[in-house]
């Protein structure tokens, strides 16, 4: 029994873990990294693993960084079966489609700025179309439910845990038998926060011999959600009051659906202005709220309630939905306006031209409410650049900036560290998906475990 790291090793993008046991092979999730222009040339890198020897790929949740290899992979000879929830299913399914599109696109651009230039180079190339993601969604297939456990093949089972991270995440136990030993190993996925909305707090773990656990936050504590959507609050009603439009770049999948349900609250409470107008500039984000809207098995007691009620969570009086571009560009004229758009880093999407007609302006807002991975626009500006580069464009950073930690996806290091104690004594702990100050961190805070800290390829006996 082997395992390999080969993403999301000291960094938090391209989560990719690999385990063999009597000749299966099985891989934990397959991601994009993200980031700047060298976690792209990793993307093209080669796995470090042939993809048609890969039997089982068992996907902890629907974002980029977790899913977004999968096409590639399939194109490279994948012919195995990718077990995951129902939900993570449809949340995948949007999300490489829409990778896919970008990916034709930049290739297109690229291509298109070559034509210029009389030393053209090789011509630019996706690093997979439309139709690697279409194909690779016929591997998908729906578990049972969470807590039950599923026989792989003889001496391997897995069983999926409600991670309380996106819509459908999961934490995912291999219990593993080869030669006369046993091995039962846990991968945390992404590990949500306690007491938020929409979904239910993360499943108490299993007990475990080896964890592979995120590490994201290992090296903090977030604000309290609390004051965080106070801060929320006044920063829309601050910026509104002067006429100035609030950028909030929010992932699809997750922090959108949460920034409505707040909003919502917020004006059914007489905190927000009644008539506010807010514009959900994003067509995934719009997508991903109508598949929230189909999986209500997923919901916890608070929003129940707000269904049982006769309300929908995600709808507010002033919301417009932004699909077509013509409509998303007519925004730049907007003032007063709270623009919800993609992407949460400001990696690509619509925000980037948001930016560019707002983020010089002194009476505009940008509210930061996730994770920025180093190198990306977002984590520039909130390190407070003076000038970014927009679209091709040198802009001033005039705007009022926020960064509101409180509304983060993530379990911080209290709630990792308080994870990781009901996992029983695991004789190692390999922490992946974080920085190395976030890693040694928590590493520190980690006791009765030996703990690693895998490089890119890393293997290790189980």
């Amino acid at each position: 029994m082997r395992i390999a790291f080969h993403g999301a090793a000291r960094n938090v993008t391209g989560s990719c873990h690999l385990i063999e046991c009597r000749g299966t092979r099985i891989l934990i999730d397959c991601g994009l990294y993200q980031g700047n222009r060298e976690m792209d040339e990793e993307n093209r890198n080669d796995f470090g693993f042939d993809p048609a020897s890969i039997d089982y790929l068992l996907l902890t949740h629907g974002h980029l960084d977790h899913c977004g290899r999968i096409p590639l992979l399939s194109r490279l000879g994948f012919k195995g079966t990718i077990l995951t929830t129902s939900a993570t299913r449809e949340l995948a399914r949007l999300v490489l489609l829409d990778s896919a599109r970008i990916q034709e696109e930049e290739a297109r651009y690229r291509n298109y700025k070559a034509s210029k230039r009389r030393d053209r180079g090789a011509p630019a190339e996706p690093l997979y179309d439309t139709l690697d993601a279409l194909n690779s969604l016929d591997a998908f297939v729906d578990i049972a439910s969470f807590a039950q456990p599923h026989d792989l093949c003889p001496g391997i089972r897995t069983t999926f845990y409600d991670a309380g991270h996106i819509l459908g995440s999961a934490c995912i136990l291999l219990e593993l038998e080869e030669g006369g030993r046993q091995r039962r190993v846990l991968f945390s996925g992404d590990l949500g926060c306690d007491g938020r909305a929409i979904l239910p707090d993360p499943a108490p773990p299993p007990q475990a011999d080896t964890v592979i656990m995120e590490s994201t936050y290992g090296d903090r504590l977030h604000k309290q959600l609390g004051p965080s959507i106070e801060e929320l609050y006044q920063a829309i009603n601050t910026t509104v009051a002067r006429d100035g439009n609030v950028l909030i770049p929010s992932f699809a999948l997750e922090r959108t659906q949460e920034l409505l349900y707040y909003l919502r609250e917020g004006i059914e409470q007489q905190r927000l202005p009644r008539h506010l107008r807010v514009c959900l500039d994003s067509p995934m984000a719009i997508s991903a709220t109508q598949i929230f809207r189909r999986h209500r098995e997923c919901f916890d007691e608070e929003t129940w309630a707000v269904v049982a009620a006769g309300r929908d969570p995600f709808e507010l009086p002033g919301l417009e939905i932004i699909r077509d571009a013509s409509e998303s560009m007519a925004l730049k004229h907007s003032r007063g306006a709270v623009i919800i758009a993609g992407s949460g880093m400001c990696t690509g999407g619509r925000i980037r031209h948001h930016l560019r007609h707002n983020l010089w302006r002194r009476e505009a807002s940008v509210v930061f409410v996730g994770y920025a991975a180093g190198g990306t626009l977002a984590r520039q500006i909130i390190e407070g650049a003076e000038v970014v580069r927009v679209l091709q464009e040198e802009v001033e950073v005039n705007a009022e900036i926020y960064t509101i930690g409180g509304f983060s996806a993530h379990a911080d290091q209290r709630e990792l560290c308080k994870w990781h104690g009901r996992t029983g004594s695991p004789e190692r702990t390999f922490l992946v998906h974080g920085e190395e100050k976030a890693m040694q961190a928590l590493a520190g805070r980690l006791t009765g475990t030996t703990v690693e800290m895998p490089r890119l390829h890393e293997s290790f006996e189980l």
